[in-house]
C-alpha cells in the first residue's frame, strides 16, 4: 500500500521550507516536493540584503540551501518532482506527480509564482546580472545609474516610481502608444522628471552577455522596425507574475489573475468554504507584497496551522 504522508509541501522556495521547518519541528516528517524551480526566485537572486538577520546580505542561492539543510535537520524530506495532478474531493489527498503517486492527509501550497520574462536569450543570460523582475529587492544596487523597465499597466508604474529613489533615469518601455496602467498612476509617472516614456518600443536585445552586466538595450521601433541603443545598467521587468495554482482551477477559488484565494491569510476555499487540510502560502496567494520575509511569514502560518488540523485529527 501506498504510505499516506501526514503533510506534502508544494514548493522549495522562502515559504515552502519555512513550513518544512516548522512541520519537521513539530515531529510531521513533511515531504517537499520541489518543483520545476527549485529554491524559487531566490535561486535566480544574487545579494539579498532585507532579510532580517543578514547585515551584510547573502546571496539568495545560500539562503535558501541554508534554509533546506535546518529543514533536513529536522527530518524533512526531499523529491525532485513536479506536480501533474491533484485530487482534493478525496481524503487522503491524491497528488500524481512526476515520481508518482502520493497521498497525503494535508498539503500546503507554496509553489510561488513566477516572473514574466521577455524571453529573448540575452535577457535570460542576465537574470541576476543586472535584469530583474523585483525592483524592491534590486532597486538598491543601481542607485546612481540609469536604468529600463518594461511594461504598460500599474505594476510597470509602480515599479518605475520606485526605482527612482535610486536610478539616475529610468526608461520605461512599452510596446503599444497607450498604456493599460490606472489614469492616476500614469499621471503620477508623467509628472516625475527621473522617467522618459518610450512608447512603441521593444527590447531586441540585452547588451553585455560577454561582461556578465547589462551595459544597454538595443531597441526596436514598433511601427517603422528601425533599431536604436540607449545606454542602461539594469533591465527591470514589470509585466507581472504567474501564480503556479493551474493544477487547482476548479477545486479552489482562484481570482482572475489566477492565484489562490485564502481567508485568514493561508485557509484555501472552495465556493467561499474553507478546504479542511489544505493551506496555501507565499506568492502563490500573494499578489500584492512577493517579498521573501512575507512569504516565509504565511509559510510559518501555514505549518501551525497544519500542525493544530493534525492533532485535531488525532495525529
Amino acid at each position: 500500500m501506498t504510505q499516506v504522508q501526514d503533510t506534502v509541501i508544494l514548493g522549495s522556495g522562502c515559504s515552502g521550507l519555512t513550513a518544512a521547518i516548522y512541520t519537521a519541528r513539530a515531529g510531521f516528517k513533511p515531504l517537499v516536493l520541489e518543483g520545476h524551480e527549485p529554491g524559487g526566485q531566490l535561486s535566480i537572486t544574487s545579494l539579498v540584503e532585507n532579510f532580517p538577520g543578514w547585515p551584510d546580505g547573502i546571496q539568495g542561492p545560500e539562503l535558501i540551501e541554508n534554509m533546506k539543510k535546518q529543514a533536513a535537520k529536522f527530518g524533512a524530506t526531499f523529491q525532485l518532482a513536479h506536480l501533474n495532478a491533484v485530487d482534493l474531493s478525496q481524503r487522503p489527498i491524491k497528488l500524481t506527480t512526476s515520481a508518482g503517486e502520493i497521498l497525503t492527509r494535508t498539503l500546503i501550497i507554496a509553489s510561488g509564482a513566477s516572473a514574466r520574462w521577455l524571453g529573448i536569450p540575452s535577457e535570460q543570460a542576465l537574470i541576476g546580472h543586472g535584469v530583474s523582475s523585483c525592483a524592491t529587492c534590486d532597486g538598491f544596487f543601481f542607485r546612481g545609474k540609469p536604468i529600463a523597465v518594461v511594461g504598460g499597466g500599474d505594476s510597470a508604474m509602480e515599479e518605475a516610481l520606485f526605482l527612482t529613489r535610486f536610478a539616475s533615469k529610468v526608461t520605461l518601455l512599452h510596446r503599444r502608444d497607450a498604456f493599460r496602467a490606472s489614469k492616476i498612476m500614469l499621471e503620477r509617472v508623467k509628472e516625475n522628471p527621473k522617467i522618459e516614456l518610450r512608447t512603441n518600443s521593444t527590447v531586441d536585445e540585452v547588451l553585455g552577455v560577454e561582461d556578465k552586466s547589462v551595459k544597454g538595450l538595443k531597441l526596436r521601433d514598433t511601427k517603422d522596425g528601425s533599431t536604436c541603443v540607449i545606454e542602461v545598467d539594469g533591465l527591470f521587468l514589470g509585466i507581472g507574475h504567474e501564480p503556479n495554482a493551474k493544477a487547482f482551477a476548479g477545486q479552489l477559488d482562484l481570482d482572475g489573475d489566477g492565484y489562490i484565494k485564502t481567508q485568514n491569510n493561508v485557509f484555501t476555499t472552495l465556493n467561499g468554504e474553507v478546504v479542511p487540510g489544505v493551506f496555501a502560502s507565499g506568492d502563490v496567494q500573494d499578489r500584492r507584497y512577493r517579498q521573501a520575509i512575507t512569504a516565509a511569514g504565511t509559510g510559518c502560518m501555514a505549518a501551525l496551522e497544519v500542525e493544530k488540523y493534525l492533532e485535531e485529527q488525532g495525529r
